[in-house]
């Protein structure tokens, strides 16, 4: 993880259940003698995020209905500090200033990224959705927390930045965790894969939550990746930065192809580790 990333080195549940009680009706003892929690529990991680979230970054409230996605907390910190890396590389501004504007593409229900990098980094926070449910929670948890984050909802859901980005805005850096799959049967066999990598018997749907434009959407991943691309051009004088998270390796050669021909004056790829994982995300500038 990343050397700002506050739970590289694991989880203090002592600690989070000090901060949050309720944590501890949710502890179980591993194998190997492990205090830990059931991760094929939603509650259970509902409530470990909650902790997390209270714990380490001073969040007051956070809810999240059924159905939606729960974020796995550490690995969403690790794009928020990459991305502060990423920024003062070429612009040498401060890690922590409330002079940045960032803007959250599809920030679900969760609104996880702009609760850390507002705690983290004081950034000015954008958030857009094209779920209005999803965006009705997200405006709770801002709301409870005294947070000035603008949500905004994408109309359109063949749009990216068209109808989110106004005229006379502009941000340091865009960020997105993009639907991977293709189609909701994809999304279905990819959850069943999850829960027999926990060894476990499927008992949802889908894998700890998730609405249908959260987990898939036409042509996946690389599909919405390609229309974000070409949808930058058209901002090329309002963003710094713009970033997406790219879940399967083998888009990124068909996506650098996409972005070459837009002509950006650079793009890069960012690698990212969480133990044996490794995430990364497609930067580029004009």
């Amino acid at each position: 993880m990343h050397s700002r990333n506050k739970h590289r080195h694991g989880y203090d549940f002592q600690a989070l259940c000090a901060t949050l009680p309720e944590l501890s009706h949710h502890l179980i003892t591993t194998v190997k003698g492990n205090v830990s929690i059931d991760f094929s529990a939603r509650e259970s991680l509902i409530c470990l995020n909650k902790a997390l979230l209270m714990h380490y970054y001073g969040v007051k409230y956070w809810a999240l209905p059924k159905d939606f996605l729960c974020p796995p907390v550490p690995g969403r910190a690790d794009y928020v500090h990459a991305l502060a890396d990423l920024l003062r590389s070429n612009t040498q501004m401060a890690l922590s200033s409330s002079s940045v504007k960032v803007l959250d593409i599809g920030t679900g229900a969760n609104l996880i990224y702009p609760l850390i990098g507002q705690a983290e980094y004081q950034w000015q926070f954008t958030a857009s959705d094209v779920n209005f449910e999803a965006l009705k929670c997200a405006k709770a948890i801002a709301k409870a927390n005294d947070l000035n984050i603008k949500l905004i909802q994408q109309p359109n859901t063949e749009h990216i930045f068209h109808s989110v980005i106004k005229p006379d805005q502009y941000f340091e850096l865009t960020m997105c965790n993009p639907p991977f799959h293709a189609s909701q049967k994809d999304a279905e066999q990819g959850t069943n894969r999850k829960w027999q990598n926990l060894k476990q018997k499927p008992t949802s749907t889908l894998n700890f939550g998730g609405q249908s434009q959260e987990l898939w959407c036409d042509g996946g991943e690389k599909r919405f990746i390609k229309t974000m691309i070409r949808e930058s051009k058209d901002y090329a004088e309002q963003v710094g930065w713009f970033t997406c998270l790219v879940s399967n390796k083998d888009n990124l050669s068909p996506l650098k192809l996409t972005l070459k021909k837009q002509q950006p004056k650079e793009i890069k790829i960012v690698k990212m580790a969480q133990g044996q994982k490794i995430s990364r995300f497609l930067a580029w500038r004009y």
